[in-house]
């Protein structure tokens, strides 16, 4: 048991008799306990396999290679059409969780398995990012602008072509643009400070 997973379990509002039973099953099942991206990260020989992380309607265990699993139970959920590889098991009591410890123990054990196998996920290329019209039209109006978002990297660039396509109303993706122009001209990703 690590000091700092205690600390994060000590700490949390909500999920905290959640997160001690998930914490439990995968420590059961022989991981390595860790604080990655501040939240519990289970690891197999310095690989990561699964994290524990809690939100507003529910709390999560999310296998790091989750599209790999063959998902006999049909429990895995994919977050966002955007993610690739990870898929949770998604809880809103503890109860749930004591039910599900056998299921939940059969896929640490094949996410371990994926991961001494060396199986990869195939990710998806996506090279040709479709910007909003509202982002397009302000790049086109900007060569500054447009010459520093080329610059970004391709992952910093799908980031911010995801957050400024979201909003439903064009007001609302305008305002978005306007706010990270800056960050942009900058040379920053969306997320970078």
């Amino acid at each position: 048991m690590n000091p700092k997973v205690d600390l994060f379990i000590s700490k949390a509002k909500k999920w905290h008799e959640e997160f001690e039973k998930l914490r439990m099953i995968l420590l059961d099942c022989h991981l390595t306990e860790e604080l990655k991206w501040g939240v519990p990260c289970y690891t197999f020989e310095k690989s990561n396999i699964a994290l524990i992380h809690g939100f507003k309607e529910y709390c999560a265990i999310l296998f790091i290679k989750g599209a790999l699993l063959k998902d006999d139970y049909g429990i895995l959920v994919q977050q966002t059409e955007n993610v690739q590889a990870g898929r949770q098991v998604r809880f809103t009591n503890a109860r749930e969780i004591v039910e599900l410890e056998p299921v939940l123990k059969d896929y640490i054990r094949e996410a371990i398995d994926v991961e001494k196998a060396g199986l990869k996920v195939d990710f998806k290329k996506n090279t040709e990012l479709i910007f909003p019209q509202e982002f397009q039209k302000i790049l086109d109006e900007n060569p500054a602008l447009k010459t520093a978002f080329e610059a970004l990297t391709p992952g910093r660039q799908r980031a911010y072509n995801l957050y400024f396509s979201e909003p439903k109303t064009p007001e609302t993706r305008v305002s978005r643009v306007e706010k990270c122009m800056q960050q942009i001209l900058g040379g920053k990703g969306l997320n970078d400070r």
